[in-house]
């Protein structure tokens, strides 16, 4: 096995175990300690791990820390651009849908061009954009409530009172990861808050760009086959085959 593939098969060991052992990865690649040491520092240079006493731990597979909504809009920009042109396609005139909060969801208010919608939101960087688009026939309404400093977002009571009072032809939201059937986020007040919008809609989209897929957060906020489909930014076989195991894939 050469460098390159040896490279790969730890990250893909790191990444499916979560955290792994030096002596795991000896036994697993037949190479040496000395080998794998300088392998986990070529790999932690590189963004891909974080050596940890004894072992490495993964990147990719849980967010032990939840980015803020700034942080979130510099990542994976073009992917999420794919996403959004991809899913403005399945909205029509005349729709009443909800916007859940994320950059991705702020990147398809970017590109909605409709004359004739209801779009109810809970995001306010969401609103801002939709806002300036506004017209007759174009409503835009923001539910308040306790806004998140980090995701720009109101979640709560009265939000959520608010919400239950309404319906949605369709609904359009992200999330921070997806793991095996689980839709995932940060924190239960918005996973509780886009539950409801998503009971109280009859189309259900998940947008995200593939490097959501076998990510790890804090509260499950659906399941895949909740959904009506999923909006990927990539036709990758393999990315595409894990969804479509729970779910319909457009990509």
């Amino acid at each position: 096995m050469n460098k390159y593939d040896r490279l790969d098969e730890i990250t893909k060991l790191v990444n499916q175990k979560g955290t792994v052992r030096t002596n795991e990865i000896v036994e697993e690649l037949n190479v040496s300690d000395m080998t794998v040491r300088r392998d986990l520092a070529e790999l932690e240079e590189k963004g891909l791990l974080t050596k940890i006493h004894g072992g490495a731990r993964s990147n990719s597979v849980f967010q032990f820390k939840e980015k803020s909504h700034q942080e979130k809009h510099t990542q994976n920009k073009e992917e999420k651009r794919v996403v959004a042109r991809k899913a403005v396609k399945l909205i029509e005139e005349g729709d009443t849908i909800f916007l859940g909060p994320g950059t991705t969801i702020e990147f398809l208010a970017e590109v909605m061009e409709h004359q004739s919608l209801t779009v109810i939101t809970n995001c306010f960087p969401v609103f801002k954009i939709l806002f300036k688009k506004r017209s007759i026939d174009f409503k835009v309404y923001l539910l308040g409530g306790e806004m998140r400093e980090l995701t720009e977002s109101f979640v709560g009571e009265m939000t959520n009172t608010l919400l239950k009072t309404k319906r949605f032809s369709k609904m359009f939201f992200s999330c921070n990861g997806i793991k095996e059937a689980d839709v995932l986020t940060s924190t239960i007040d918005e996973a509780y808050t886009q539950q409801i919008a998503l009971e109280r809609s009859v189309e259900k989209y998940l947008l995200i760009d593939s490097s959501k897929i076998g990510k790890e957060d804090f509260t499950q906020l659906c399941k895949l086959e909740d959904l009506t489909a999923v909006v990927l930014d990539t036709d990758d076989e393999e990315s595409v085959s894990k969804l479509k195991l729970h779910t319909e894939v457009i990509y």
